[in-house]
């Protein structure tokens, strides 16, 4: 007999053998019909397979994010079996799930697919889910599982077995597809009850332009088809909310060959409202304690052979400029040249914590493929600071940090957000981390703890630390519930010591401070990109680039709309007169379109009585009054940085 561990502490006792299924039935029925994988000693497994020995066993659903991946994956595998059906000789790559679906990359041959494929593949996906056929896992030794693809002339499969070795080699099998693959995979097709063919694609073979172009199909399924039209509306709403399409119709930002792929160039609506977020930030630091710094673009080869980002990062950095025999680097980050500042001078425990923050401009070399609008670029300007402080102190630094992020969240109306602890890897010391195994562990336990006692909700990541210490990735959902990584809180115990910054203790003895790297409005561009698609282009009047429009009936009553705008200038509102010879209604909405927050209508009784009507975007009239009474209200508004 062995011991089953069920998350709730329960222990059961079953046969050796016994699968993460068999469990489920033994609970309930109905159970068992909702599981999708199980999670055995902290990896994802079949339901089906057998479980041998002791183990702390979870059950897996469409709840959980291991019962999505597992549930898309096999249906990448569905989508092969008909695709091998209607294309005889495909041969297929890989098949990962994604965030949101899957995809395939496959060799068709040199045969084109088209959307009507895409249909009559959804057609075939739908009949073999019916068939309630079992994915069945194989393990197969390496020569035998050679000679299976030599025989079938399949080079893709041959080259991932040329990374394998003897008892890494496992084969799935549902219905008439049979694939190399380590699964997992759910106990049957018959989950898979709505299937989208979302797009199709082309990827070179392993990412390499050298070598042959496959056809990538991407797809998403649902156990309903509710689920599905749920998620193909919302698909709907994000591409109106696509922050590229509404930069361009709004004029916030614009992209140009000549100055270079993920180099945006600001225009000046975009312009507002990157000085915005500034005076936002600088505002809440101000109160925070926090003091101003300015650093260069460039700095020598030394600095960051110090930091130690050359050896981690240097595929992210441009490449160097050579001058005077030295080697300089544009820079990628902002903390070596805060951490000289740190150093220029002597400093006491009684200076600390000492929080230096600047907007600086970072230059990172993303690859091409993964450039994407605002949300990946090469041009960066982050809200970036530095703490350096005592042991003693950091808690409640770290706090700070934390009650920094849930402000922000509040003024942006950001209700759902998680915090990712991203811990190190012990195997990976030394690599990918700075090989200070004791420290690793103090200062995860040091983060864990803040984030406990604040009630932060937050998720544990192995692997996602940075290379000086741990990390808290802040997620964020937008109002159509899309995720996007807002910014880091970072805890480092390695560069205080590489860059031998000093404090003198209350015992008057040296002693390096803990740094902590924090950005809690990330890059002007992510953010502006997520609030352009969280606002869908209607930013509150505080964060709006035009905030007033003054459309006047006619051109006889221009000159009052122009009193109007002097006297909204004033008052330091951004507002602009649509002195077009057009009718009002088609004045009323174009300037909806461009989301302006307000309009003032004028005509003849509004400029007889120095009052004006008052339009709000996205609902309509809302009365009329006095010029003097609408700017006490909106410039309180304004300042307040009020949601609507």
């Amino acid at each position: 007999m062995i011991k089953i561990t069920l998350p709730d502490g329960a222990v059961r006792e079953y046969e050796a053998g016994v699968s993460a299924l068999d469990v489920a039935k033994s609970i309930s029925e109905g159970l068992a019909r909702k599981v999708l994988a199980a999670n055995v000693n902290g990896q994802v497994w079949d339901a089906t397979r057998p479980i041998t020995e002791d183990s702390a066993l979870k059950l897996l659903t469409w709840d959980d994010d291991g019962g999505k991946n597992t549930f898309w994956h096999s249906s990448a595998h569905l989508m092969a079996e008909a695709v091998e059906d209607l294309f005889p000789g495909a041969k297929f790559w890989v098949g990962p799930a994604l965030d949101k679906g899957f995809y395939y990359d496959i060799d068709l041959g040199g045969r084109q697919i088209t959307e009507d494929d895409l249909r009559k593949l959804e057609k075939k996906m739908n009949e073999l889910a019916k068939q309630n056929n079992s994915y069945v896992r194989k393990a197969m030794p390496k020569a035998e599982a050679v000679q299976y693809f030599t025989e079938k002339g399949d080079e893709y499969k041959l080259d991932l077995l040329s990374n394998l070795n003897d008892g890494e080699i496992t084969f799935y099998t549902q219905g008439k597809f049979t694939d190399l693959c380590r699964g997992p995979h759910i106990p049957t097709t018959a989950p898979i009850k709505a299937i989208k063919l979302t797009n199709i694609a082309g990827a070179y073979w392993k990412n390499d332009a050298n070598n042959k172009m496959l056809t990538r199909i991407y797809g998403v399924t649902f156990p309903s088809q509710k689920e599905l039209d749920e998620y193909l509306t919302l698909l709907e709403e994000a591409k109106k909310r696509d922050h590229r399409k509404l930069g361009k119709e709004l004029s916030i930002f614009t992209m140009d060959d000549d100055v270079g792929p993920g180099l945006p160039l600001w225009l000046p609506n975009g312009t507002i409202i990157i000085e915005e977020l500034e005076k936002l930030a600088k505002e809440t630091e101000l109160k925070g304690g926090y003091k101003r710094v300015v650093t260069p673009h460039i700095a020598k080869e030394s600095m960051y052979l110090t930091s130690g980002h050359l050896p981690y990062y240097q595929d992210s950095m441009y490449p160097p400029m050579e001058l005077e025999g030295q080697k300089y680097y544009l820079k990628a980050m902002n903390c070596p040249h805060h951490h000289k500042i740190f150093a220029a001078e002597p400093r006491s425990y009684k200076e600390l914590p000492l929080r230096l923050a600047e907007y600086g401009t970072c230059y990172r070399y993303e690859q091409s493929g993964e450039l994407f609008g605002l949300m990946r670029v090469r041009c960066l300007h982050m809200n970036d600071a530095h703490i350096y402080c005592t042991r003693e102190q950091f808690a409640n630094e770290f706090r700070a940090v934390n009650d920094m992020y849930i402000k922000y969240f509040k003024i942006f109306g950001i209700d759902k957000y998680v915090m990712r602890l991203s811990l190190h890897d012990p195997a990976k010391l030394g690599q990918k981390y700075i090989n200070e195994p004791e420290l690793w562990l103090e200062t995860e336990e040091m983060v864990r703890q803040v984030l406990k006692e604040s009630n932060i909700p937050y998720i544990e990541v192995p692997d996602e630390g940075a290379f000086y210490g741990p990390k808290i990735d802040v997620q964020i959902w937008s109002t159509i519930g899309r995720e996007f990584t807002l910014a880091t809180n970072q805890v480092d115990f390695a560069q205080g010591r590489r860059f031998k910054l000093e404090f003198t203790n209350k015992e008057n003895s040296p002693e390096t401070p803990l740094i902590i790297h924090r950005a809690p409005l990330g890059t002007h561009e992510r953010f502006i990109g997520f609030l352009l698609e969280h606002y869908a282009g209607k930013f509150p009047a505080w964060l709006a680039p035009v905030q007033v429009k003054v459309l006047p009936i006619s051109d006889k009553f221009l000159p009052y709309a122009n009193s109007i705008l002097e006297s909204l200038k004033n008052a330091d509102i951004r507002g602009e007169v649509d002195d077009r010879n057009e009718k009002i209604g088609k004045k009323i909405r174009d300037t909806e379109l461009l989301r302006v927050p307000y309009m003032l209508v004028v005509g003849e009784k509004e400029m007889n009585e120095g009052k004006v009507a008052i339009r709000r975007q996205g609902k309509g009239d809302i009365g009329v009054k006095p010029i003097e009474e609408f700017i006490t209200d909106i410039s309180a508004e304004i300042k307040e940085r009020r949601g609507e």
